[in-house]
């Protein structure tokens, strides 16, 4: 009897130790470390179908859309998180794209955008110049002399790496005054981003908004003013940055590009980036990387219904670069639940996917150096250099 008690006292305490306190609130930091390896949708968008004829053989057009950060892993986790299907699946045409830079096996946005933009390996944090730190062509300024019209359209500051690899010529990254200062003598037609303070706050006190308005440009500073310019030069320096914040931004402001690029008969070259799928890859989150991969993934869809419909335009999806080594380790697509987990803070080495629609899209199959694209492009166009 008296065992029985001993017995039954210990379990009552035992349980007072593990039980929680009523009334208790969970832990937050937990919560949110939790959030951050695991994910699960609210809702499903439409994913439409687009027919895969077109009117000519070679583009007069090209969209590239460059998902920072985006490997095979954050796309299907996209894909998850959205019910199993994403705009990607239009894609008919798939590669592969080798990532390393000049002198890394892991490359940075610089050297790996420089890549894509120019033809050329760069060194990691260089901008438009090679190995050598010489100053190398952009797709887009070959495109202008060629007399297409030229726009970016990106998430983040547009003198971030990606965006200044198709337009600045500098030995840093990090030199964002003097990579705002080639935009202004870019002769770019659209250029929509962030990073406003980077023309206007300057070390050397110019106010290059000033002068671009000189030049003819429009400048606009919210999603909304942005999409009343029909036509002419635009600066969008947005105030809108994340998901949650800027809402739709990046799907709303490609449109604005096309509208005003397509009116040049000669035909456009526009690259749009998801800027942010590469900042949720360093903070190990999925649920950031998931909503920046949809939101990426619904511009797709405004480039594919273009290109559709227009009938002369490429389109390619690609990355710089895989960040995070995220991996998928559990999920449910009809719930839309994403679980993983993550090796790294920093970038990867891995190979990144390639996808083409469009006349020239069979150009973009197989494994491929990310300098191969600067060619293709140029090929396509038939652009002299």
């Amino acid at each position: 009897m008296k065992i029985a008690v001993k017995i039954y006292l210990s379990v009552i305490v035992s349980l007072l130790f593990v039980l929680p306190i009523r009334g208790q609130e969970p832990n937050k930091e937990t919560i949110a470390e939790e959030g951050k390896y695991s994910y699960q949708s609210q809702s499903f968008y439409e994913v439409k179908t687009f027919p895969q004829k077109f009117k000519s053989k070679n583009p007069k057009n090209i969209i590239l859309l460059i998902g920072d950060g985006m490997g095979v892993t954050q796309i299907f986790a996209g894909l998850t998180a959205n019910g199993g299907h994403l705009f990607l699946d239009n894609f008919k045409h798939v590669g592969f794209s080798k990532t390393q830079s000049a002198n890394k096996y892991v490359t940075d946005s610089g050297a790996g955008g420089t890549a894509i933009a120019t033809g050329k390996k760069a060194n990691n944090s260089a901008v438009g110049v090679d190995s050598e730190s010489q100053p190398v062509p952009s797709i887009i300024e070959v495109a202008k002399k060629n007399g297409l019209s030229t726009g970016i359209v990106v998430t983040t500051d547009i003198t971030d790496a990606t965006p200044a690899d198709f337009i600045a010529h500098v030995p840093l990254r990090d030199m964002s005054e003097e990579i705002a200062d080639a935009f202004l003598k870019s002769d770019i037609d659209v250029f929509i981003g962030a990073g406003k303070k980077h023309f206007t706050d300057r070390k050397d006190g110019r106010n290059l908004l000033t002068e671009l308005t000189s030049k003819g440009y429009q400048v606009c500073d919210t999603i909304t003013e942005t999409e009343n310019i029909k036509e002419g030069k635009i600066v969008g320096l947005l105030t809108e940055q994340r998901v949650g914040i800027r809402g739709d931004q990046l799907a709303r402001t490609t449109d604005v590009a096309l509208n005003i690029l397509k009116q040049n008969p000669k035909g456009f070259f526009l690259m749009v980036e998801g800027s942010k799928i590469d900042d949720g890859g360093h903070d190990n989150n999925i649920q950031y990387i998931v909503e920046e991969m949809l939101d990426f993934d619904k511009t797709v869809g405004k480039a594919l219904e273009f290109a559709s419909q227009n009938g002369e335009t490429l389109v390619v999806v690609t990355a710089d670069h895989e960040t995070g080594g995220l991996t998928l380790v559990g999920g449910d697509m009809k719930a839309g639940i994403v679980k993983a987990k993550f090796s790294t803070g920093g970038h990867t080495g891995v190979m990144v996917p390639v996808f083409a629609y469009g006349p020239g899209a069979e150009l973009f199959t197989g494994i491929n150096e990310n300098t191969s694209f600067f060619d293709k492009f140029i090929k396509e166009l038939k652009l002299n250099e």
